[in-house]
């Protein structure tokens, strides 16, 4: 057992079963104590890690165990603000299996299933992320496309504002990953609420969703022909939408923000906004990107591009989490877009590649 880890809970190692049934039953773990974590686990091991998506930091660390004791414990410095997801490994017996946190009840989802979650001191999630009952819900419809570019039609959901009329004209937003956004990131919530409160305008949101996406969002010109040339055009019909650039906006997290950008690179002047969340922008100065095999074809436009930016969009808003290793890609990319008179803005959050971030 580590000294830091000892002292992270007063008087811990001087108690017996019952004793560290009564400490932990008066306590939520992980403990968050200024800049540092302290993880707790309880049960039969022959070894406990602490296994996490957190660039920059080994993938598995190890905990503690409390001698003469089954609890374990690891200490983490953690900065303030932060939010990291997590899962537990067990190993019995030479086997090893990755639980959530018995003893935490944050948890969050994604493609994948459930990680539990850690929050730091400082960290606050905003308000409008939560289910509101005051704000009046939108509503969805459904359309298909019969895509030329994919061969076959393409079903798209469609996000319609509370108070939805066909006699005024709405603004539209392409969410890549429509649906994943909708059901791990809360975006019919977020949509609702900032809607109700005026922060944003009401609009229409196509939730696009790719059956090979690390293919087709990777810098696919067929992608960006089905966006601009079929879904846009449907949409036009289907819809009351605004007309200018200025009311068109292209949306995506990771391959999803290089489908955004690669299709309004293709087809400039037609969408006036880009919103692009941890984007998997991978490129190479020198010789070959440091990425798989997957990633060459957005080498080879990302490269394209920081060559020649051009004016893909008018604003752009550009996320990023510290911890994923696609930061220094996100950084980089921000130089390049003000070269070439965008409007950016550029945000970063003290998280990992998730949806929740």
């Amino acid at each position: 057992m580590t000294v830091a880890a000892v002292e992270s809970l007063p008087g811990l190692a001087a108690l017996d079963a019952e004793g560290i049934d009564a400490f932990l039953a008066g306590r939520t773990f992980p403990l968050a104590e200024g800049d540092r974590a302290t993880f707790v686990y309880r049960g039969e091991a022959d070894r406990v890690n602490l296994r996490h998506w957190i660039f920059g930091l080994p993938s598995s660390q190890p905990f503690d165990r409390l001698e003469g004791t089954d609890l374990w414990v690891l200490v983490q410095p953690v900065p303030l603000q932060s939010r990291l997801e997590y899962k537990i490994e067990v190993v019995t017996g030479g086997e090893g299996r990755l639980i959530l946190d018995p003893l935490n009840p944050r948890e969050a989802r994604d493609p994948f299933g459930v990680n539990s979650v850690f929050q730091a001191e400082g960290y606050e999630e905003p308000d409008w992320i939560r289910h509101d009952p005051q704000a009046r819900p939108g509503s969805f419809a459904e359309v298909a496309v019969d895509s030329a570019a994919f061969g076959g039609p393409r079903p798209v959901r469609i996000y319609l504002p509370a108070r939805f009329r066909r006699t005024r004209r709405y603004p539209l937003l392409v969410a890549h990953d429509g649906e994943d956004y909708v059901r791990y990131s809360g975006l019919k919530t977020v949509l609702d609420n900032l809607i109700e409160r005026f922060e944003i305008a009401p609009m229409i949101v196509a939730l696009t969703m790719s059956p090979d996406r690390l293919k087709e969002y990777g810098a696919d010109p067929r992608h960006a022909r089905f966006v601009a040339e079929e879904l846009v055009p449907v949409l036009e019909r289907e819809f009351p939408l605004g007309r200018t650039p200025a009311e068109r906006c292209l949306m995506g997290a990771s391959f999803g923000a290089v489908a955004a950008l690669h299709t309004a690179w293709l087809y400039p002047g037609r969408f006036g906004r880009l919103l692009l969340q941890s984007g998997s922008f991978a490129f190479s100065d020198i010789g070959k990107h440091r990425r798989t095999a997957v990633f060459d074809p957005v080498a080879e436009f990302v490269n394209a591009f920081r060559e020649k930016p051009d004016r893909p969009a008018e604003k752009i808003y550009l996320t990023c989490g510290r911890y994923e290793s696609l930061i220094y890609e996100n950084r980089s990319l921000v130089p390049r877009l003000q070269e070439a008179g965008l409007e950016v803005r550029y945000t970063e959050a003290r998280d990992g590649h998730n949806w929740e971030n």
